[in-house]
């Protein structure tokens, strides 16, 4: 059997969340395929996404996801002979009137821009105003979702929210997101007195920083740390919201071993996000024995389980109450064990034998017509 894996949507100098998702399965799936015989070949847009993309990984070049000859990609794809193409996104040959000869699973990372639809800021203007249009509707999803054969989501609170807006007729599988946790726990001492609050994410309006800014009003000798990329007009506007006194460091990105270090030595990872569809850094911490304190919604409770500290996002002081409750020794010391073993729960080997298992279901059923 022949994979194609559609790696167009990689990054070329530092990961986002679907960039991060799609290299880490690939890696795993590439490691498992031989013993499965499965030749698993990626392709690529451009040459510099190798550096974010397993070493020696097999691939080919073709044109990027977002450019007018993605309809012909269908031919692409059927010249190489795939048996079946796995995409993390659902854009993969978009407006092809091309037959294809290969089974076909696109992925569906969240809901979010429905509800909450400022498109990514680094977008274009013609493809933000593209993204605004596509999102007033369910019916443009429908149509992307129902040309696969299989839709992939990566956690079940996507998969539900998938289902209760009836948005494909095509079965769905959960392909979980993962983290990459430490061979062993780190070394660190406890952090209920650390007073050191990590937050790694994006700034769009929904993500909902501010909140956590002004909860600082309520956490005296704290000091939050912002490690995200952020414009300077945005690091200006969540400046002036912090309360008189207040610890805020704007990190403007961190190298991974920066992030670890943080992480490794605060109180909490603390987001208060208004939706998610996975939360890796969620994830991340608690891999690492760090408490987190996030929103209450449901896709964190899926996530964290009783490992976490929850909170109304809307409200600074409910925030502050959640966090606080870290202070306590045994409290947090439970939190950051609890996290952990959450946490081990998902990893990238096992959301790649679900991916292949699939591959494979997929070929077989393709054979018996």
């Amino acid at each position: 059997m022949r994979l194609i894996y559609d790696a167009r949507f990689t990054r070329t100098q530092f990961h986002d969340g679907i960039s991060r998702y799609g290299s880490y399965l690939l890696g795993s799936a590439l490691q498992q395929a031989p013993a499965r015989g499965i030749e698993l070949t990626a392709v690529i847009s451009d040459p510099a996404q190798l550096r974010l993309l397993p070493p020696d990984l097999p691939h080919l070049k073709l044109s990027s996801p977002v450019s007018v000859r993605e309809p012909l990609i269908v031919a692409e794809l059927n010249r190489l002979g795939a048996d079946v193409v796995f995409s993390p996104m659902q854009v993969l040959g978009v407006g092809s009137p091309l037959r294809r000869r290969y089974r076909l699973i696109l992925t569906l990372h969240d809901l979010i821009y429905y509800d909450h639809p400022e498109p990514p800021h680094d977008l274009p203007q013609a493809l933000r105003l593209a993204w605004r249009a596509y999102h007033s509707a369910y019916w443009p999803q429908r149509v992307l979702l129902d040309r696969a054969d299989a839709v992939a989501a990566v956690s079940h609170t996507t998969a539900d929210l998938i289902a209760r807006h009836r948005l494909t007729r095509r079965p769905v599988h959960v392909i979980p997101n993962a983290a990459t946790p430490p061979a062993e726990p780190p070394g660190r001492t406890p952090g209920h007195a650390a007073r050191s609050l990590v937050y790694m994410g994006a700034f769009l309006p929904y993500k909902n920083v501010e909140t956590l800014v002004r909860a600082l009003q309520q956490l005296p000798g704290y000091t939050l740390h912002i490690l995200s990329r952020i414009a300077p007009e945005r690091e200006a506007q969540l400046a002036a919201l912090a309360p008189a006194q207040a610890q805020v460091v704007f990190h403007r990105g961190v190298s991974d071993e920066e992030y670890h270090r943080l992480i490794d030595g605060a109180t909490a990872l603390v987001t208060a996000s208004r939706a998610e569809g996975f939360g890796l850094p969620v994830v991340e911490a608690m891999a690492r024995g760090c408490p987190v304190a996030v929103s209450d919604l449901p896709i964190f409770r899926e996530l964290a389980g009783d490992a976490a500290q929850y909170f109304d996002p809307d409200s600074p002081a409910d925030v502050a109450r959640a966090i606080r409750r870290l202070e306590d020794a045994t409290s947090w010391a439970r939190a950051a064990a609890r996290g952990r073993e959450e946490a081990l729960t998902y990893s990238w080997d096992s959301s790649a034998a679900a991916l292949l298992d699939l591959a494979e279901q997929l070929h077989r059923d393709r054979l018996q017509f």
